[in-house]
């Protein structure tokens, strides 16, 4: 069956193709290779027959194993949520903390793989993807086990995913314009500043926060916002647990 002529088509959920003999390519290398253009060169230079170069390999060769892009992107989205580490459900006491690491541990993949921001709205049926359902399984476990019903504990857990993807979304386009620039950090904000202050004049609350900020190093202040923020949707969820 053709991805086309599937009721749902996605590379989750069509039968993996069957193959007496030894591929020469897998599909591992393939999502692994286009992880590695992507990273290089961003979601505009994937195409099937750029990776297809890079693999030195033909279109058979790769369409016996990924149908189309919409399903590379589907392997490649999972791929990097392989990478983030799981929260421990060991110790329900400790659910706070280990949703706190699994957060920033999802936050650094976002930022270490950029250009997958700009995706997750065509990741078709990403979430059906293994790396995907184990995150949000262990996450499930961590705040049932924590005392949230599991209602509640899914609730909690798309709270949690959908403040770490809002932040890592503008971090993540703020961070790809500065490599487009060739300038730091720290050399685009103090260049911006003057023009940021005359733009907030006007509004005495913006005014202070820019001038409280001025000169602050950049990097440790995302951190710092980041942090703040995800405290404020815990320390909520922390008063619904209690209320339970």
């Amino acid at each position: 069956m053709s991805a086309d002529e599937q009721p749902f088509p996605s590379v989750w959920t069509r039968p993996r193709r069957q193959r007496r003999e030894q591929p020469a390519l897998s599909r591992e290398q393939i999502v692994s290779t286009a992880l590695q253009l992507l990273d290089a060169e961003g979601i505009d230079a994937l195409s099937m027959r750029k990776l297809g170069t890079r693999l030195n390999a033909g279109a058979t060769s790769m369409y016996s194993h990924v149908a189309n892009k919409d399903e590379l992107i589907e392997l490649v989205v999972d791929e990097v949520y392989g990478e983030i580490e799981l929260p421990d459900a060991g110790d329900p006491a400790r659910w706070r903390a280990a949703t706190t690491h699994c957060a920033h541990s999802l936050r650094s993949a976002f930022l270490r793989h950029p250009w997958i921001v700009s995706v997750l709205g065509e990741a078709g049926m990403a979430y059906l993807g293994p790396n995907m359902m184990r995150l949000f399984e262990s996450l499930l476990t961590a705040f049932e086990e924590a005392g949230f019903s599991l209602a509640e504990a899914d609730q909690a857990v798309n709270t949690v995913v959908s403040f770490v993807i809002g932040v890592s979304t503008s971090e993540a386009a703020w961070l790809t314009m500065l490599a487009r620039s060739g300038r730091s950090e720290q050399e685009w904000t103090e260049r911006l500043w003057p023009a940021a202050e005359q733009a907030v004049a006007p509004y005495p609350r913006l005014r202070r926060l820019y001038a409280a900020q001025r000169g602050q190093d950049m990097g440790g202040a995302r951190e710092d916002h980041f942090d703040g923020g995800l405290a404020c949707v815990l320390d909520g969820l922390e008063t619904r647990r209690a209320r339970a």
